[in-house]
């Protein structure tokens, strides 16, 4: 009967010690948690715990790089695809100038000049 009573105490004993206060607070800050002893080699890890993080990072970074590169390249392909575009229509607006200006065949025939020209130059 005795060893009953033993094992229900020390389960109840914790418990009333963490709920009792320890005493007034020196800077009489009651409200505020109690202060924890400063252990200096508490957050230290071992070399392969670190190694482990500093791996993942790497994977992370390079990972984070290859995404970056491929936004780029995409907002590159864009801003290319828009700069045609108006390229485009700028040179469609200064045929039509023209067209309005000449005669259709003579029109055509410095169409073919200048890609003539363009193909030399290039």
């Amino acid at each position: 009967m005795s060893a009953t009573t033993g094992d229900s105490v020390p389960a109840a004993a914790p418990a009333e010690a963490a709920a009792m206060p320890q005493g007034m607070r020196k800077n009489g800050k009651q409200w505020l948690p109690p202060k924890k002893a400063f252990r200096p080699t508490a957050g230290l890890t071992s070399y392969e715990q670190r190694n482990k993080t500093r791996v993942a990072q790497t994977a992370m970074k390079a990972k984070e790089k290859e995404m970056k590169e491929e936004k780029e390249t995409e907002r590159k392909r864009r801003v290319q695809a828009i700069k045609e575009k108006q390229a485009a229509k700028a040179e469609k607006e200064r045929y039509e100038l023209l067209a309005a200006k000449m005669h259709k065949k003579r029109l055509d025939r410095l169409k073919r000049k200048e890609k003539r020209n363009k193909m030399i130059n290039s």
